[in-house]
């Protein structure tokens, strides 16, 4: 059972010691997504509709290079700076998804790297 760690060319590389995906017997662990806009230092990119389509757009490219996709994911836990906020980033979110509905969990915390307003974890399933 072989464990293959992956990251997007279409992200900006970790900045840190992890990768963006693990992918384990058929499962794809992603690593939490802040909305760094790709090719750009780390910093807050705008509105929270802005970051939460940041997010999701990150979350595809990370998704692609382990072979998987959004209408594969399992599990989300959202991370969210001002609770808010939640009722725009659902909305996105269901644009995002469509009718496919992972499980997810939403937790409200006091702040976040670089000042971002979200951050997401995902598990999918690969292949």
């Amino acid at each position: 059972m072989a464990i293959h760690c992956f990251n997007a060319p279409g992200i900006n590389p970790p900045a840190g010691h992890y990768s963006h995906a693990v992918v384990h017997n058929g499962v794809a662990y992603l690593a939490g997504q802040l909305p760094h806009v790709p090719g750009k230092p780390p910093g807050k990119p705008g509105s929270i509709a802005e970051q939460t389509a940041q997010v999701l757009s990150n979350i595809d490219q990370a998704l692609l290079a382990c072979g998987s996709s959004r209408n594969k994911v399992l599990r989300c836990t959202v991370y969210v700076a001002d609770i808010d906020h939640w009722p725009e980033v659902n909305r996105i979110w269901a644009e995002f998804f469509g009718s496919h509905k992972p499980a997810r969990a939403v937790v409200p915390v006091k702040e976040l790297h670089y000042g971002y307003a979200l951050e997401v974890e995902v598990t999918a399933a690969v292949g």
